[in-house]
């Protein structure tokens, strides 16, 4: 910085006198500037705010208006041909052809859009059908009990069916109604919606607005342009029909969107009761905002002129005190709209280029900083996208898996209830066997997948020779092959290899059986080969192949393949567990797979130095467990049908059971006992926020003994896998099979047994 001598006629602190009348002379033409500028704005930007808002406001109340009129229109006329169709219900139970052919003839003739009417009797067979296109049909018998049609109308006294387009042109749909009793049966009409366009044609709003209207998929049923409803237009990519379709409930009543051409319109939407269908009014946007566009228009070029008068004025009087300012507020604007690679250049000399040089500084550590944040920032986006499209994924194919065999097992359950015959009885029993081990199967899975999420798995790796596994394989599954017509094959190998026995015969069980599944002709190889240091376990298959887009998906959980062939069985998490354990067990696994040709899986595992070997150890001999009836057995469960459930069957065994719900009955129970229980069975979750492992610890203090204990529970999250594991208790997950029961029953026994 230069140094400058006092000169004479200064003033105190060495600012001359003229310095200063310059500095006062500026602060007044930048106040001046500013008073300008400020008056402008405070006079036209409410004017402009208010005068928007208000012509918004009226656009959006005059749209939905019409839209929701529009709705009602279309409800009243649903609802008359559902008055019209229910009519016909109130004939007798049992009429004649003439007697319902004449109401039928009657609906067709005073509801043109009813193009067909049927009946169904209350069994859900076709008895009568009517169409003004077709031959009449009398006692058909078609089956109609499990459709949807006959199964919601008799349910819920009305259906209404999906829109549906005929020769892919004009919109139907069908609507059911069912009569005052179950006897009447249903009647279900197929209305013609293209009569639905009288009502949207009518709607008009301004010169160019128009309605529509679309079905719950986006498809156009109604609109103005009837050839655009005959050709089956989809207008679900419309942002305003995305908009209304969102689950979330926020959508203005008027919504800035585009038309059919991609031209901005104002919409806005109502639905239409009861179905799941929506009208929408538009309006041109530029019809709508051009009152509002002049206004702003004039106002806008009022306050430019007087801000760039004013403007001309400042820098004209202050130009040395603007331009450095000027350039540290373009700077900071740059700065906060993240342009981080300018830099400010002031070289006056003063203060104002410290200041810009503390602000390169600052951008320039903005800068790194943003960089390695904008990078964290996408990666954990991308973890959490993946995360909640696996989550939804897993969560809906788990509930479809789950529902079915339930499913099953109501119907089955029904059908003991009324007098059946002992080898119906019997079927009836061997199908909720086999509903019931379906469920344990998806169980087991989703057990499987938690255990090694949590980590609780640790594999026990040996060496052993590989042909025991291949063995093993081809004991398991040439039955099954052979009963779907499929040649199955196992090509051995003298090759020894390290890993986890259990858990790689887990691995190549679960590619085999998917192979099997999912072919139907042709056949299955399993064989082996050498790659380097490695032997490659390899099962081919000639199914239908996965596409070369899928290829990357199939080892997630509950990822199916589309197709009528792939969607018939399995659970969709047996590769998962495959990627799961190959991970655990570093064994890399690959798919090559040709589209229409077939599949080849293949496990890479270490090779090792092969040996004689000794043959396989006999089976030890398992002790049985004493059950006579002597043992008392504790059962702690706040479900009192699992604990009847239970209880019985423990007693079916011989046992002594003391059921309870908390701890603290079961300790009144047995307090009068001299010698404490045998065993404890309790559930995790308990009320009171205790946990079946409190429980069991408490008993133990209280009674003084270490009694044998084991938990039963349905939750299968990691970290009760994990705390189970660090306490040192057995687990079983509910539902439990009765012979697992019994055999952790009496491993609990065998244990303390060894023990003593």
């Amino acid at each position: 910085m230069k140094a400058f001598a006092q000169e004479p006629g200064t003033g105190a602190g060495g600012v001359s006198p003229s310095l200063l009348r310059g500095q006062i002379f500026r602060k007044y033409a930048a106040t001046f500037v500013g008073i300008v500028c400020l008056a402008l704005v405070v006079a036209e930007t409410p004017e402009v705010w208010f005068s928007y808002n208000e012509q918004r406001a009226l656009l959006a109340r005059i749209e939905q208006r019409e839209a929701q009129f529009a709705a009602e229109n279309i409800s009243q006329f649903v609802k008359g041909i559902e008055s019209q169709l229910a009519w016909v219900t109130a004939l007798p139970n049992a009429p004649t052809f003439e007697e319902w052919r004449f109401d039928a003839v009657r609906l067709l003739r005073q509801v043109p859009a009813v193009m067909e009417v049927a009946q169904l009797d209350a069994a859900g067979r076709e008895q009568f059908r009517v169409s003004r296109h077709a031959m009449d049909v009398i006692e058909s018998r078609v089956d109609y009990s499990r459709d949807p049609v006959f199964v919601q109308a008799m349910a819920n006294k009305i259906y209404y069916g999906p829109v549906y387009f005929v020769d892919e042109s004009e919109p139907h749909m069908a609507i059911a109604v069912a009569g005052s009793g179950r006897d009447h049966g249903v009647i279900v009409g197929q209305v013609n919606l293209k009569f639905i366009w009288d009502v949207v044609s009518r709607i008009r709003v301004g010169k160019r607005g128009q309605a529509y209207v679309v079905d719950a998929s986006g498809r156009l049923i109604a609109d103005p342009d009837i050839s655009l409803v005959l050709r089956n237009t989809d207008m679900s990519r419309l942002p305003q029909v995305r908009a209304a379709r969102a689950p979330e409930d926020a959508v203005e009543q008027a919504f800035r969107a585009v038309d059919r051409q991609g031209k901005p319109v104002l919409s806005a939407h109502a639905a239409v009761a009861p179905l799941d269908w929506l009208v929408f009014v538009e309006v041109p946007l530029t019809e709508a905002y051009a009152p509002l566009y002049g206004s702003i228009l004039r106002s806008a070029i009022t306050v430019l002129a007087a801000i760039l008068v004013a403007l001309l004025a400042g820098l004209l009087l202050a130009r040395r005190m603007v331009v450095p300012i000027r350039a540290l507020r373009d700077g900071a604007e740059r700065i906060e709209r993240g342009d981080l690679t300018q830099r400010i250049a002031i070289k006056t000399g003063d203060e104002f280029e410290a200041l810009g040089a503390q602000f390169n500084n600052m951008a320039a550590r903005l800068q790194d900083s943003y960089a390695t944040l904008e990078r964290k920032v996408e990666e954990r986006t991308r973890q959490l996208e993946a995360a909640n499209l696996a989550k939804s994924r897993f969560l809906a194919a788990a509930s479809h898996d789950l529902r079915q065999p339930l499913h099953a097992l109501g119907l089955f359950v029904a059908q003991l209830h009324g007098r059946v015959r002992a080898d119906e009885r019997r079927r009836i029993v061997t199908r909720i066997d086999a509903a019931l081990s379906a469920m344990n199967e998806l169980f087991n899975a989703l057990l499987d997948i938690s255990k090694l999420d949590a980590g609780v798995l640790a594999p026990n790796m040996a060496e052993f020779p590989v042909a025991r596994l291949l063995k093993r394989v081809e004991t398991t599954f040439t039955g099954t092959a052979q009963e779907k017509g499929l040649s199955f094959r196992v090509v051995t190998s003298s090759a020894w290899v390290r890993s986890d026995f259990i858990l790689l015969e887990r691995i190549v069980l679960n590619l085999v059986s998917n192979a099997v599944r999912y072919t139907t002709n042709g056949g299955v190889v399993v064989g082996c080969r050498r790659r380097g240091g490695r032997l490659q376990i390899e099962v081919l298959d000639t199914g239908p192949g996965v596409p070369p887009d899928q290829q990357g998906n199939i080892f997630g959980e509950f990822y199916r393949l589309g197709g009528p062939d792939r969607d018939r069985g399995g659970l969709g998490v047996g590769l998962a567990i495959v990627d799961r354990l190959c991970r655990l067990l570093d064994h890399p696994v690959n798919l090559t797979s040709t589209l229409g040709k077939g599949c080849c899986f293949s496990v890479a595992l270490p090779l090792v130095a092969a040996r004689p070997e000794a043959g396989e150890p006999p089976a030890p001999a398992h002790t049985p467990i004493d059950v006579s009836g002597r043992k008392r057995v504790v059962i702690i469960d706040d479900d009192p049908l699992v604990l009847e459930g239970m209880g019985g069957l423990f007693r079916s065994w011989g046992y002594h059971v003391v059921p309870a719900d908390t701890d603290g009955a079961a300790l009144a129970a047995i307090a009068d006992h001299e010698h404490p229980p045998d065993l404890i069975v309790s559930d995790y979750h308990l009320p009171g926020g205790k946990t079946g492992i409190e429980v069991i610890e408490a008993l133990r203090r209280k009674l003084s003994a270490e009694i044998p204990a084991f938990l039963v529970s349905g939750d299968i999250s990691p970290e009760l896998l994990r705390e189970v594991r660090a306490k040192g208790h057995h687990l079983l997950h509910k539902p439990v099979e009765p012979m697992a029961l019994r055999a952790m029953v009496s491993h609990v026994l065998k244990q303390l047994a060894d023990a003593h």
